[in-house]
């Protein structure tokens, strides 16, 4: 190695490095701040609703009341699905939700009249149909898997409302409908995570929305990003009794296992999110007669008390797993249901990028053989 690389410094898994500027998400990790567009997301999870959230996301302010119908009507309009994509999810019907997803996204693009299009105007009116469509894929999978027909969607139904009436086959409680779509809120955006930070490289080659889109979904699938809502789940059915919580939590930090829910790559502090999550949680548990899933988790949060000052925190996926459960989703949708709610997301994060577009190309520092001499096969 010569000198000169002897002084770069390694920054592993890009920690800590900006590549770019963003006027979508501000997020100070010490202080467990979110906030989109300027906005907070206590503001946004109390008072808005995912529709005005992903005006706000993919046009940069607050729609007024006209703006909010038109916005909402273009959703509307989009949920639909080409038969094909349908045969697709058919098809693969055996295979994880994530993957038919990843699937059914990337077949899509072979039906959209404007794939070939990467124009900022076009691959926004790309992300409002991907948006719609992308909850579409996951409740047909749900009900092809299970021998059934897709659930037609329902035109006087909100977004959230309209997901899981296509999910369950019937339209869902006010209470139900409100707390998934305080779920898609708080999920629609996070800066450059590494499912935004996917979608980014590959919108960087100039390639399409709908490629970004499926490498986003394929990024997502990991349970490193994507999985701690279905593993909170498994934690809480395992421990199975509040009484139980803090005995589990001292065998886990005693073998150096993660608490599934807690702990984050930028947050130090409580993810703001999880405040919101943890409300509905207690509301639902109660309203169906489970109080004990609240009360396992609130112990858990209890017994974690001492290590909050590492910086080793509650996430919003501590309490979003529960709130599926209690819903009657199966744990294999959790993960696809953060996606549903993160597409605007990731369409802004494409549309920054294509503003000034740019490869991301980053270095890695070769620390292999110093150079030598080839041998013919037959001299080795």
């Amino acid at each position: 190695m010569s000198e000169a690389t002897d002084k770069i410094e390694i920054q592993r898994g890009l920690k800590g490095v900006y590549f770019d500027r963003s006027r979508v998400c501000y997020i100070d990790g010490r202080a467990g701040e979110l906030r989109y567009r300027g906005y907070s997301i206590h503001d946004l999870a109390q008072r808005s609703t995912f529709e005005e959230t992903c005006y706000l996301l993919l046009k940069g302010e607050l729609p007024s009341r006209a703006q909010l119908d038109a916005f909402t009507a273009e959703l509307k309009a989009a949920r639909r699905l080409p038969e094909p994509v349908y045969d697709v999810i058919r098809t693969i019907q055996a295979a994880h939700p994530m993957d038919v997803l990843r699937t059914g996204v990337s077949a899509l693009a072979a039906f959209d009249p404007e794939t070939a299009d990467k124009s900022p105007a076009a691959t926004l009116r790309k992300g409002i149909r991907l948006t719609a469509q992308v909850p579409m894929i996951v409740a047909a999978h749900e009900h092809i898997r299970n021998g059934r027909e897709p659930v037609a969607p329902d035109p006087r139904l909100a977004h959230a409302a309209n997901f899981l009436y296509m999910l369950k086959g019937r339209a869902p409680s006010a209470d139900a409908a409100r707390l998934m779509e305080i779920d898609m809120v708080l999920h629609a955006e996070h800066g450059s995570n590494a499912s935004s930070f996917a979608a980014r490289v590959v919108a960087g080659t100039d390639a399409d929305l709908h490629g970004a889109i499926t490498a986003a979904v394929a990024a997502l699938s990991g349970p490193a990003h994507g999985g701690a809502a279905e593993n909170v789940m498994r934690m809480a059915q395992e421990i199975g009794d509040a009484s139980r919580a803090a005995d589990y939590v001292k065998t886990k930090r005693a073998n150096g296992e993660p608490v599934m829910g807690f702990g984050h790559r930028v947050y130090r502090a409580e993810d703001p999110r999880a405040r919101h999550m943890r409300a509905g949680v207690e509301k639902l548990s109660r309203e169906m007669g489970q109080p004990q899933w609240y009360q396992i988790l609130e112990a858990v949060v209890a017994a974690m008390k001492p290590y909050a000052r590492h910086g080793v925190n509650v996430n919003v996926d501590f309490y979003a797993g529960v709130v599926y459960f209690l819903n009657g989703i199966a744990e294999d949708l959790f993960v696809p249901i953060f996606a549903v709610g993160r597409v605007p997301g990731w369409t802004v994060q494409v549309l920054e990028q294509i503003e000034n577009n740019i490869l991301l190309r980053p270095l890695t520092l070769y620390n292999g053989p110093e150079p030598r001499d080839y041998v013919p096969i037959d001299g080795r």
